[in-house]
């Protein structure tokens, strides 16, 4: 980390980080430790979890825009939840909190049953090369994952810029059980652009080279 990411970690991190139990690796979650997010964050509110937050521009700017909703960002680089911390502390943001943690285990462990109304994922690593797609995230594994964590007509937004990641997730998703597509049909294979999700340097990159965002929303079952 940077100088000034390192600062931030140390001074930053009470206010922000979920001190948290692990199993046998750094990142891990020990079973049976979840959280009480009214307790974490003081307050009965509609929480929303992106995974993979990167450096946390997408989700500072929606916490900052929504206060009164709460968010929690997941990811495993520490200069990323450092850089985080920091524009979160610049912008007030109080509604935030940070989880350095593997991501299938935040959401089997870490979060009570049916405490998420909205789970992000947004370009996510698309382990591009064939031997390595198993890697990927977005697998027939995950569903019952984020089914577990979501509540009851909660929803999980997804966006890739890599085609064939795109859909597989598509794939994933129409055979998971208890998720329906949150948008249209008429709207066509893909869902429309997520209004809340901010236009970062990322998706900049992506779109600079030549590939197209794909937007997938999913529903979970129940009410």
């Amino acid at each position: 980390m940077s100088d000034g990411q390192e600062r931030a970690w140390a001074e930053l991190s009470p206010r922000y980080l979920l001190e948290v139990q692990r199993d046998a690796a750094a990142t891990s979650i020990l079973p049976g430790t979840a959280i009480d997010p009214a307790a974490v964050f003081g307050r009965a509110a509609p929480l929303i979890v992106e995974i993979g937050s990167g450096q946390g521009h997408a989700i500072v700017q929606a916490a900052a825009s929504a206060p009164d909703t709460d968010f929690l960002a997941v990811e495993v680089f520490r200069a990323g939840l450092a850089r985080t911390m920091l524009d979160a502390d610049r912008a007030g943001v109080r509604n935030l909190r940070l989880v350095e943690a593997n991501a299938p285990e935040v959401l089997e462990h870490l979060l009570p049953a049916a405490s998420v109304d909205e789970l992000w994922i947004f370009f996510p690593d698309p382990w591009h090369k064939a031997k390595h797609n198993k890697r990927r995230l977005i697998a027939p594994v995950f569903p019952p994952l984020a089914a577990r964590a979501l509540r009851p007509g909660g929803v999980l937004r997804l966006a890739t810029d890599w085609a064939d990641y795109a859909r597989q997730m598509r794939e994933v998703m129409t055979d998971a059980d208890g998720f329906a597509p949150a948008f249209p049909a008429s709207e066509g294979a893909w869902a429309p652009r997520f209004e809340g999700r901010v236009m970062t340097a990322f998706e900049r990159k992506g779109l600079a080279k030549g590939r197209e965002i794909r937007d997938l929303a999913y529903r979970r079952a129940g009410s």
